[in-house]
C-alpha cells in the first residue's frame, strides 16, 4: 500500500493541538502512529525513574485515545532511524510527520535522521508542537540570545502569546493492515524501585488527566495563584509541569485557558509568566547547549565545591536535620514532585550551606521528578547556584528556617512529611534543635534518634559559603 503517513510521537503525547498529527490527517493519508523507545539517543540524559513511570502511563492513555478514533499506537524499540525505515517498508509509508524536540542530543539526532530518511525518498515534515516560540526566534535587537528573563518576557509578549488550539481529530484513517507492535511492558519503562503507590496517589498521566488538572487550576487556584503558589501546604500551584513536559498539553492550550478563565486577573498573568519561564529555559539551552552539564558563567568552572558523599546522601534521603529541606526531599521521593519554593530552598541548602556542586542536585532531581525537563532543570539549578542565566547571585542564600516560618507558619507542610515532628508546637517545629528539652520530651522527639541532628549550623554554613565565594 502507498500513501501511508507515519506520525512519530515523542514528547507530544496528545491528540488536541498536535500540529504534526493535524497535518498528517489533513493530508488525507491513512495514519500509522508510532512511538520508538530509544533511550540511548538522549546521550547522557536518559530518562530517570519517575519520568519512565509517567511515560508508561501516558503512552497507555494515548493508545486508548487513538483506539477510540479507529487507530492504535505502535511501539518499537531500537535506533529511531532503523525503526522508522523498517516501519515505512512494512506499511508502504511515503511520509513522516513529527513535532520537533529541542534538547541538544535529540535535536542533533533528528537532524541526522531527517536528512537520511529524506535521501531515502521519505517526505519528512516537522513542526513546532512544544513551545510558543521556536528556539532562536526571540533575539535581542543586536541579534543575540537573551540571558535575562524580563526582557525576554517582554519580547515574547510583544510578539503575541495567543494561539488558537486545534481540536483533536474525531476519526483517523487507518491502514488496511496494521504492522506488528511491541506490548507496552516490553519497553520496560516502569522503574525497578517500586514507587507506584505514591505516584499513583498524586498523578493521572495522559491527555485526559492533563485537561482535568488545567480545568481544576483555572477553577480553584488561579485567582489566588500570586500568593498561594508560595505556600507549600496548599494546592496553590498548577502542577501542570509534567503534563507540559510530556506534551499532554500544549503551552498554547494553557495560555488560552488562563486568558479565557482569568481575563486580567493577576493570578492568570502570573501563571502565564511561568509558561514563558519555561520558554526561556528552552531558549537558553538551545543557544548554550553545554549548560545541561556546565555553568553558563565560566567563572564557576573552577569553583571550590565540596565533596561530601555522606552529606549528599542525607540530603537525598531527607535526613539533613533541617525540617523544611527534609520535608521537601521526602515529598519528592514519595510523590515525584516538590513545591517550587521548597525546590529553591532545598537547592540553595545543597549548593550554599553544604557547598556541594549543583550538578549532583540536578541529577537527583532528574531521576526523581515526574516533571524532569532538561531545559528547566538546568536553568533552575544554575539559577539557585548563581552561575546561570538571570541567576540569583551566589551570595543570595535562602535561610530554610526563615522560609519555613514565613510560608508554613503553623507547620502544616512539615507535619505532613515529617510525622516524627508532628507533635511539636509551631514555635519549635521549624528548628527542633532550638526547642527546650521538656518540649522535645513532651512531643516524643529524641534528636539524633527519632529525627537527625542538623548536618551543620546554618549561620556557619552561610559564612563558609560566602568565604568560598570570596576565595573563588
Amino acid at each position: 500500500m502507498s500513501g501511508t503517513a507515519l506520525v512519530w510521537f515523542r514528547n507530544d503525547l496528545r491528540l488536541t493541538d498536535n500540529p504534526a498529527l493535524r497535518a498528517a490527517v489533513d493530508s488525507g493519508a491513512p495514519i500509522v502512529p508510532v512511538y520508538i523507545h530509544a533511550p540511548e539517543e538522549a546521550g547522557t540524559w536518559t530518562e530517570g525513574a519517575a519520568s519512565r513511570w509517567w511515560r508508561h502511563r501516558s503512552l497507555e492513555a494515548l493508545d486508548q485515545e487513538l483506539r477510540r478514533r479507529g487507530a492504535r499506537l505502535l511501539l518499537r524499540h531500537g535506533t529511531s532511524e532503523e525503526a522508522l525505515r523498517s516501519l515505512a517498508a512494512e506499511c508502504g509509508a511515503d511520509s513522516l510527520y513529527f513535532n520537533r524536540l529541542h534538547e541538544p542530543a535529540l535535536a542533533q539526532r533528528d537532524g541526522r535522521l531527517t536528512a537520511a530518511l529524506a535521501a531515502a525518498g521519505l517526505a519528512v515534515h516537522s513542526f513546532n508542537g512544544a513551545l510558543l516560540f521556536e528556539p532562536g526566534s526571540i533575539l535581542t535587537g543586536a541579534g543575540r540570545p537573551y540571558r535575562v528573563f524580563t526582557p525576554f518576557w517582554k519580547a515574547c509578549v510583544a510578539r503575541g502569546l495567543e494561539r488558537r488550539p486545534r481540536a483533536a481529530p474525531r476519526r483517523l484513517s487507518a491502514p488496511r493492515r496494521w504492522p506488528t507492535s511491541l506490548a507496552l511492558p516490553e519497553l520496560r519503562l516502569n522503574p525497578e524501585v517500586t514507587r507506584d503507590a505514591g505516584l499513583d496517589a498524586h498523578w493521572s498521566p495522559g491527555e485526559a488527566g492533563a485537561r482535568t488538572r488545567l480545568a481544576t487550576f483555572c477553577r480553584e487556584a488561579m485567582t489566588r495563584y500570586t500568593e498561594g503558589r508560595d505556600v507549600p501546604a496548599e494546592e496553590g500551584t498548577s502542577r501542570l509541569s509534567p503534563h507540559l513536559h510530556f506534551g499532554e498539553l500544549s503551552p498554547g492550550q494553557v495560555v488560552a485557558a488562563l486568558r479565557t478563565a482569568g481575563g486580567d486577573n493577576p493570578g492568570a498573568e502570573a501563571a502565564v509568566r511561568q509558561i514563558l519561564w519555561r520558554e526561556f529555559a528552552h531558549h537558553v539551552l538551545h543557544h548554550f547547549p553545554h549548560t545541561s552539564d556546565r555553568p553558563l558563567d565560566p567563572r564557576f568552572e573552577k569553583f571550590p565545591w565540596r565533596r561530601d558523599v555522606k552529606a549528599l546522601r542525607a540530603w537525598q534521603r531527607g535526613r539533613t536535620g533541617i525540617p523544611l529541606v527534609d520535608a521537601g526531599m521526602r515529598e519528592l521521593w514519595h510523590s515525584g514532585w516538590m513545591h517550587n519554593r521548597v525546590r529553591m530552598v532545598t537547592a540553595s541548602f545543597l549548593t550554599k550551606h553544604l557547598g556541594i556542586r549543583w550538578q549532583h542536585g540536578a541529577r537527583w532531581f532528574w531521576d526523581t521528578l515526574v516533571d524532569a525537563d532538561l531545559a528547566n532543570n538546568s536553568l533552575n539549578w544554575q539559577w539557585v547556584a548563581g552561575c546561570g542565566a538571570d541567576a540569583a547571585p551566589y551570595f543570595r542564600i535562602f535561610n530554610p528556617v526563615r522560609q519555613s516560618e514565613r510560608f508554613d507558619h503553623e507547620g502544616e507542610y512539615l507535619r505532613r512529611w515529617l510525622p516524627e515532628l508532628a507533635a511539636l508546637p509551631a514555635r519549635w517545629i521549624h528548628q527542633p534543635w532550638a526547642a527546650p528539652a521538656e518540649v522535645l520530651a513532651s512531643a516524643g522527639v529524641r534528636l539524633g534518634i527519632d529525627y537527625p541532628q542538623p548536618l551543620l549550623d546554618l549561620d556557619t554554613g552561610r559564612r563558609e559559603a560566602l568565604a568560598r565565594l570570596r576565595g573563588a
